[in-house]
């Protein structure tokens, strides 16, 4: 039966002989995103920058889209609104106005004002809270801990889980997620807040998934063929599991397009970085992670042992034991039997016993032979039966001879 595959079962993609010309291209990504994120800066949001946080709720579902309309004119500037725990309860984020205490309690009253010539009596706000610059401080801070940690333990987690060159491969490959994220929100002045510090955490997640499919399809491979250059290795590796990677991405991509399209303002930023964050998550997990080993150097066999060493270099060390081990010895054939030896030099002195005896006899009368006294010697038989009846037959020729 025909079936629709996006990619072929088998590929032979040269991934890692166009390694040099990914590296320059990721290189001048990362670059551009520290010029921009040192130039510009992140556009930060009212949970980082400070601002006013407004609760209201209504009588039945609010429209949240006349609410934003209502709002926009009033020269507060960026004002965000969600919905915030029911259909009937809405969040209204104002950034932090120049100024004291009066300037933000003067911000609020002009929220009041224009919500209440469009609704009336209707609204109850149930919350009004100022968030000043030092909690905002405090948020960047815990952000950025939340990443540096995360990328620290995918570091411990890739270390034991396979070698230490895998881990290496593996934190550049998050940190080059990382940089090209950041650097696409300082180039858009998209707003940097929470959520897409969540999504930073998504992005460093999901690469890291895809990564790990790889480097493990490269430790099978590394045990499977021993004597396969390392660089046809990875690159079947990468084809081997790239299948599987763009099948994943893909489906996480459309239902991160669905929530771009359909999910109104309020979570479309936090759709953009996790779409961009899975495509970069993707590109990283192709074309550097596996490529990185080149320079990193996984070990083999016969290399001291690291922490975190895959179970291959055992394997290998088990097999050169056997091979180095001593040979058992051949047992040694068992010495001829003495007493047969003896038996045998016996019979041949007899035998020459009895040919000197008859050469003697020959010059002698010899009567007729009686009735039944001349029996022609055996001609089968074993060899000692043989010699017994020459021997008879010697005996009667001399009684013979007598007469």
């Amino acid at each position: 039966m025909w079936r629709f595959r996006l990619i072929p079962d088998k590929t032979a993609i040269p991934f890692l002989k166009l390694r040099r010309t990914f590296f320059i291209v990721s290189v001048v990504l990362a670059v551009a995103s520290v010029a921009v994120l040192g130039g510009r800066g992140l556009n930060f949001g009212i949970d980082f920058a400070g601002g006013i946080l407004i609760e209201v709720g209504t009588e039945r579902e609010a429209d949240i889209g006349q609410m934003r309309s209502a709002l926009t004119g009033l020269g507060l500037g960026e004002i965000a609104l969600q919905e915030f725990g029911s259909p009937t309860e809405v969040l209204i984020r104002i950034e932090r106005q120049p100024g004291d205490a009066t300037a933000q309690q003067a911000a609020v009253a002009t929220v009041r004002d224009a919500l209440s010539a469009n609704y009336g009596d209707t609204l109850n706000y149930r919350r009004v809270e100022t968030v000043g610059p030092k909690v905002g401080a405090e948020l960047i801070q815990a952000g950025i801990i939340a990443v540096v940690v995360s990328v620290f333990l995918m570091l411990v987690y890739i270390w034991f889980r396979f070698e230490l060159p895998f881990a290496i491969g593996a934190v550049i490959a998050l940190i080059h997620d990382v940089v090209l994220s950041l650097g696409v929100f300082a180039a858009l002045g998209l707003e940097f807040n929470l959520p897409i510090v969540a999504a930073i955490l998504l992005i460093v997640g999901y690469s890291m998934n895809d990564t790990v499919v790889v480097y493990d399809r490269v430790r099978e491979n590394l045990r499977k063929y021993k004597t396969m250059s390392l660089l046809a290795l990875l690159n079947q590796s990468v084809n081997e599991t790239l299948s599987r990677t763009v099948i994943t991405s893909a489906t996480t991509l459309l239902a991160l397009l669905a929530l771009l399209i359909f999910g109104g303002a309020v979570i479309r930023d936090f759709s953009f970085a996790m779409i961009w964050g899975v495509i970069v998550g993707t590109y990283s997990s192709v074309f550097i992670a596996g490529a990185l080993l080149l320079y990193v150097q996984p070990q083999r066999g016969g290399q001291k042992k690291a922490v975190g060493q895959a179970e291959r270099v055992a394997a290998l060390e088990d097999e050169a034991a056997a091979d180095a081990a001593p040979r058992r010895a051949a047992p040694a054939l068992p010495e001829p039997d003495a007493s047969i030896a003896e038996t045998v030099a016996a019979a041949e002195a007899a035998e020459a016993a009895g040919a000197n005896e008859e050469a003697e006899a020959t010059g002698a009368t010899q009567a007729a032979p009686e009735d039944g006294d001349d029996e022609p010697p055996p001609t089968t038989g074993s060899r000692r039966l043989r010699r017994a009846s020459s021997a008879r037959e010697r005996r009667r020729r001399r009684r013979r001879g007598k007469r």
